[in-house]
């Protein structure tokens, strides 16, 4: 599945091919461990990917919905498949992977939570990024203006969004409550990829412009 919004931040480190990663894709793969077997959900052309093999030593697997960033991918050397999150996760075997991770595209999934169950059924860990739609800049946008927001995050126009199921920090924390599922780390970001707040407070609701999650089973 390709990025729905726009994976905005800093230049953060290079990746195995010597260019730099952003700072959001520098935060999630902080949070794997080095040797870990891996699935990217919505990898794109596989910059991730390429960075976890290179520095973490990662069994890294892709799935891309865009046929063009499967053959990116592919070209570099990578494992990626064409495949779509809310029809294809259901083929992996339980418990395949130590990490599944989903960037930036929840929000595009048409069964957010079908699709966060079966992460955490194939993976042990899950980590899952998005846009934070209780941002204080779309609350104002909303309040002021009576129309859907356009920020650095959010770029897309209301007839032209793929961003089907927005959600707030707040409301992603209350699914994982009633889903079971134990928040290890939360971190908010602002629109360059800076660490914000703890996903997990009260101000990262309003001042975090997008958000990353590494989940478990409780």
């Amino acid at each position: 599945m390709t990025i729905q919004a726009r994976r905005t931040g800093a230049t953060g480190s290079a990746n195995g091919n010597g260019s730099a990663i952003r700072v959001d894709l520098q935060m999630i793969a902080d949070m794997v461990e080095p040797g870990s077997r891996v699935l990217d959900i919505g990898c794109g052309e596989g910059v991730l990917l390429d960075y976890l093999n290179g520095f973490k030593q990662a069994d890294g697997r892709g799935m891309e919905l865009s046929m063009a960033g499967v053959r990116a991918a592919v070209a570099h050397g990578l494992s990626v498949i064409q495949g779509d999150a809310d029809t294809d996760l259901k083929d992996y075997p339980t418990g395949a992977f130590d990490y599944v991770i989903l960037s930036q595209t929840l929000q595009a999934t048409r069964n957010p939570k079908d699709v966060l169950e079966q992460m955490l059924r194939i993976g042990r860990r899950a980590i899952v990024s998005f846009p934070n739609f209780g941002h204080w800049r779309v609350r104002v946008s909303l309040l002021w203006h009576g129309r859907m927001p356009m920020t650095e995050t959010l770029t897309y126009d209301w007839y032209d969004t793929p961003n089907i199921h927005l959600c707030t920090i707040r409301d992603f924390t209350d699914l994982c409550a009633r889903l079971g599922i134990a928040v290890e780390r939360a971190i908010s970001l602002d629109s360059r990829g800076r660490t914000r707040y703890d996903a997990g407070g009260r101000l990262a609701n309003w001042l975090g412009e997008q958000a990353v999650f590494l989940l478990r089973r409780e």
